[in-house]
């Protein structure tokens, strides 16, 4: 069941890619406003969501949804589908070619699908619970790092909790010889972290849209993820450490020493 619903996702996120790149193309002509700090909504944004939403109703129409633009759908399968219809909007609406459609599906508490489709690069992360994990059609494996200084380290910043929290992770993180690395897409940067580009990524708090596919991908690439409950995150968010194993422990440890009480 989860492999199905994997390729149905891979391929919708494929379809709304490209009608991102459609807005991203005419990027003149797109209506921006702000949500608040760092945080810009358009109408790509809005009907990329649609699309999303309009497609998953079709084929699983008993199955819950939750997306960034357009709130929660309650559902009676045990199925909730959860999308960011463009993560990194501040990237897109700056004609910055580094943001990502993400579609995840929690079942009975579980991320059980994870996508994160980057149009720009034509390449589609993807992962099943137990199954593995893949870009395209080649499987990905996590960072065999063994070190910090040995690779970049993904950290995400958020309007939500304090600023200190990122600042405290960066000086943390390059006094023990590390890079910080950031897009202003988590979910790309955990694509990242999934494939072995970054050696990890953490972030104070993220929404479960942008999380939740890629900490399952990491999983299945064979990465360490910090526990987190999906249907807790599926309303609340969760902080968010991702990490090879040779290097998590570590993450860990300047992450428990940099950010404040957990959200």
């Amino acid at each position: 069941m989860a492999s199905e619903r994997l390729d149905f996702a891979a391929t919708l996120a494929g379809k709304a890619g490209e009608l991102g790149m459609e807005y991203f193309r005419r990027l003149e002509t797109l209506t921006v406003t702000k949500k608040g700090h760092q945080d810009l909504v358009s109408e790509a944004d809005r009907d990329v969501e649609t699309l999303v939403r309009k497609e998953l109703a079709a084929a699983y129409p008993q199955d819950g949804i939750v997306g960034e633009e357009h709130g929660r759908v309650e559902g009676t399968s045990g199925y909730t589908w959860v999308i960011d219809p463009i993560d990194g909007t501040a990237n897109f609406v700056a004609g910055i070619p580094q943001w990502c459609v993400i579609i995840a599906c929690v079942y009975n508490g579980e991320t059980i699908v994870g996508v994160i489709h980057d149009p720009n690069a034509n390449e589609t992360f993807r992962g099943a619970k137990g199954e593995g994990a893949f870009v395209n059609d080649r499987a990905i494996k996590v960072t065999d790092s063994d070190s910090l200084s040995n690779g970049s380290l993904g950290v995400g910043f958020n309007g939500r909790t304090e600023a200190s929290d990122a600042i405290n992770c960066i000086g943390a993180l390059v006094s023990k010889g590390g890079v910080f690395f950031r897009n202003a897409s988590g979910g790309l940067m955990l694509a990242y972290a999934a494939s072995g580009r970054l050696i990890g990524y953490c972030e104070s708090h993220m929404n479960a849209w942008d999380c939740l596919a890629g900490m399952l991908i990491t999983e299945e690439a064979g990465g360490m993820v910090a526990p987190y409950d999906a249907d807790h995150t599926l309303t609340n968010g969760t902080r968010v450490v991702v990490g090879g194993p040779g290097v998590f422990k570590d993450i860990s440890e300047i992450v428990e020493a940099s950010f404040g009480p957990r959200r």
